[in-house]
């Protein structure tokens, strides 16, 4: 009763996460202009029984992070999978909580709902909304090879569903019958998700590498919507890096590019009047300077979202404590999580209404401006992108101040000088338009406000 008062008193009740009418680059939840931010475990909260979700959701709030990004259990990984220790996403198998009931044998029954998986998510979905977190629900993913494939319930059922399929054929329409049942696996979690207000879409993970199709993409995106009503936003996983998105699917609301560093997939893309999101980084080592760097350089370019796969959530260590070892192909801390939580302070100040990439306003890095003249954010780092695949910054720490040469309107501005890293003011004070600008003593990176007197 309680968990049923609870998804009235925040679902019902209110308008779910929505594109900011004013300006559709960015999202509207609960009344607020915002953009989505996070380091995150890697998408096994809800499939992993052995997953504290309530400490790991009470962590990303107290951290300043509103977003996180789950897999429904229609994919699982093994120990070792991409060298992730402790993968929160390769639970073991009794510990693994699947959509539908399983037998002793790990065989699935495709046509029977598990009541204890949808009890699970619920709660967690309820529990990321009481702290205002917003949930990527992402309905499937690539498989990426025959280990991975044949853990899935489309190769272990009684069912007779994908009998004699290749891990690159399920997400093309080839098999009508395993359609039938991801259909209608898409309309259960519409009808159990349809209260909720803090949740997007996603159609599936990564789907440009190993098979599956953009004719199967937009039958599902068609279908999200029809279950759904139209009621929430629906995402699309469009590339790695980059790519100019030249049909744009009328039932996708948001592009989702991964490692997208540097963002030249917002530039390309900005055009569609759409939220540019990159839902995945993580595979560039574990020094917390490049995914802050990442993270600012993403948004200020015009990006929405960004979220970092964080390795130190896992299952016992839900608080985000682990010290993942060296093999491990990315980081996460509570250092960066707290300087992530800066950022997203610094967009909450931001009018986002207004709000859009300003190119040639300073000689160092790149700005937002406000259509109205009135607010600036600039970011500039000294991070050098390293190795054609999987980059890593060289970023120079030594301190130094940097002349800024700006083109603005006419007029004095208040500007305030901020450290990325700790989030403290490095300086603030009055300036007038066409007089030098300088920067306070820092290192690594730095970040400007300026807003007209």
């Amino acid at each position: 009763m309680k968990l049923a008062l609870l998804v009235f008193s925040i679902g019902l009740a209110a308008q779910p996460l929505a594109l900011l009418r004013e300006n559709p680059h960015y999202f509207v939840f609960r009344g607020k202009p915002t953009v989505l931010v996070t380091s995150g475990e890697h998408y096994g909260a809800v499939l992993n029984a052995r997953f504290d979700f309530k400490k790991y959701l009470d962590t990303l709030a107290a951290d300043g992070l509103n977003h996180t990004r789950i897999f429904t259990g229609l994919y699982r990984e093994v120990p070792g999978s991409f060298n992730i220790a402790r993968n929160t996403l390769a639970p073991e198998a009794a510990d693994f909580v699947s959509p539908f009931v399983r037998d002793s044998s790990g065989v699935y029954d495709l046509t029977t709902w598990n009541a204890a998986y949808f009890a699970r998510l619920k709660e967690f979905m309820a529990y990321a909304g009481e702290r205002g977190i917003v949930v990527e629900v992402c309905l499937t993913t690539t498989h990426y090879n025959d280990t991975h494939w044949k853990l899935t319930p489309w190769q272990n059922n009684r069912n007779g569903v994908g009998a004699g399929l290749a891990h690159t054929d399920p997400w093309t329409l080839k098999d009508a019958k395993l359609q039938g049942v991801l259909d209608t696996f898409v309309e259960k979690m519409a009808r159990e998700l349809a209260a909720f207000d803090n949740f997007y879409f996603e159609i599936c993970n990564e789907p440009y590498i190993g098979g599956p199709t953009l004719e199967w993409q937009r039958h599902m995106a068609a279908v999200i919507r029809k279950a759904d009503g139209g009621r929430h936003l629906i995402s699309q996983n469009i590339a790695n890096h980059e790519q100019t998105v030249t049909a744009p699917d009328g039932n996708v609301s948001v592009f989702n590019f991964h490692y997208a560093r540097p963002p030249r997939a917002v530039t390309q893309n900005y055009t569609l009047r759409r939220p540019i999101g990159m839902n995945e980084t993580g595979f560039d080592g574990a020094d917390d300077a490049t995914y802050r760097i990442q993270a600012w350089d993403f948004l200020v370019a015009g990006g929405a979202l960004y979220n970092n796969l964080d390795y130190s959530f896992t299952v016992g260590h839900e608080d985000g404590s682990f010290g993942a070892p060296a093999t491990t192909p990315g980081g996460g801390s509570a250092g960066l999580r707290k300087q992530l939580g800066f950022l997203r302070r610094v967009f909450a100040g931001l009018d986002l209404a207004v709000m859009a990439p300003a190119e040639g306003v300073a000689s160092q890095g790149r700005c937002l401006g406000a259509s109205t003249g009135t607010m600036y954010l600039c970011y500039a780092h000294y991070g050098e992108l390293r190795n054609a695949y999987r980059p890593r910054y060289a970023v120079e720490t030594s301190k130094k101040t940097v002349a800024w040469r700006m083109q603005l309107p006419e007029g004095r501005y208040e500007a305030i000088w901020w450290d990325p890293k700790t989030g403290k003011e490095l300086g603030r004070g009055s300036w007038q338009a066409g007089t030098p600008l300088t920067t306070p003593e820092h290192s690594e990176d730095i970040a400007l406000e300026l807003r007209r007197l």
